[in-house]
């Protein structure tokens, strides 16, 4: 990881900003191929935030829950889950719906399979839930692995109609910034080693192509959040698995890349991100969000924070034509 200093700086400063290296690289999961030369406004999180979900049991797991903007149907559920000691990496657990309002709901169990993320450092479990109805629910999980056995649960709040493009919908044909539209990579986006490939077409003229289409929004020199990875890297080898099958973007969050430094307080937004709806997320930061699209534009899946390859590869088979 190199780091650029742009003057002479006194030793505790340089003390400061090897720190924040570190910190940086392990809550991005080792995706950060250099560091700003100055630390961003915002703090990063630490291995187990102190937004994990209380222990409901003398074993002492925890969950983390990555995916939080939920909608009544059948929706993609991603969570980490920790011990007093650890990251729980067990390849399965067990997860029940039970909901919490007034009424009946029908719960489900299913089970939830490890998912890691690249460089090793972590990673996440995912499943798939129906809610057939709005309101609060909980997910009880168990864990009985042969380091990790005990329960743990988390509290979701599933909407009607959320504001970001669910399943099924058409999302903002928007006119994100390409190549051709800007005269440099460094107005495009945070990422220190971009792949061009990734700027080179807007989502309508993709839609327009009647192929499907992968959508990322996200910003990879400054992910901050304790579910953030390399998503950027991911899309570009998932692309290189399918050229000419699909369109594959990035759309960065912020709108003007080259002149924020390593200082956020310089960001401003970009237009897809406030169009999509993700910046009215409630306490949405700048979280990643990636949208496979079928060839009629409508969205066949979402996955809000990290995606893995797997899971990538899985969706985007699910909409290519079957030969």
């Amino acid at each position: 990881m190199a780091v650029r200093f742009i003057r002479p700086i006194a030793r505790n400063t340089i003390a400061v900003l090897l720190f924040f290296v570190a910190t940086l690289a392990v809550a991005c999961g080792g995706a950060v191929a250099t560091a700003p030369t100055e630390a961003p406004a915002t703090p990063v999180q630490s291995e187990v935030p102190a937004a994990a979900s209380p222990a409901v049991d003398g074993s002492g797991l925890k969950t983390i829950v990555a995916t939080k903007e939920l909608g009544v149907g059948k929706q993609r559920v991603a969570f980490l889950l920790t011990s007093p000691k650890a990251l729980v990496k067990v390849p399965e657990v067990v997860v029940t719906s039970v909901f919490l309002g007034e009424g009946q709901a029908a719960g489900e169990t299913k089970s939830a399979g490890f998912h890691l993320w690249p460089y090793g450092v972590r990673g996440s479990y995912v499943t798939e839930m129906n809610f057939d109805r709005p309101g609060p629910w909980r997910l009880d999980i168990i864990g009985e692995g042969e380091d990790v056995r005990g329960k743990a649960e988390a509290i979701l709040n599933v909407s009607e109609q959320g504001g970001v493009p669910n399943i099924g919908s058409i999302p903002p044909l928007s006119r994100n910034k390409t190549l051709q539209s800007v005269e440099s990579m460094e107005k495009l986006t945070t990422d220190f080693a971009p792949d061009p490939d990734l700027y080179q077409i807007t989502v309508e003229d993709a839609v327009a192509t009647g192929k499907p289409t992968v959508v990322v929004f996200a910003s990879p020199a400054f992910c901050t959040s304790p579910t953030c990875g390399p998503q950027t890297a991911t899309l570009s080898e998932l692309k290189s698995g399918h050229v000419g099958e699909a369109n594959f973007i990035h759309v960065e969050i912020y709108e003007n890349p080259d002149e924020i430094q390593g200082d956020l307080t310089r960001a401003t937004l970009s237009q897809p991100i406030q169009d999509w709806g993700i910046s009215d997320l409630p306490d949405w930061f700048n979280e990643s969000w990636t949208f496979v699209l079928n060839s009629d534009g409508r969205v066949n899946q979402r996955f809000e924070g990290f995606a893995t390859l797997e899971e990538l590869e899985s969706a985007l088979r699910s909409v290519l034509p079957q030969s």
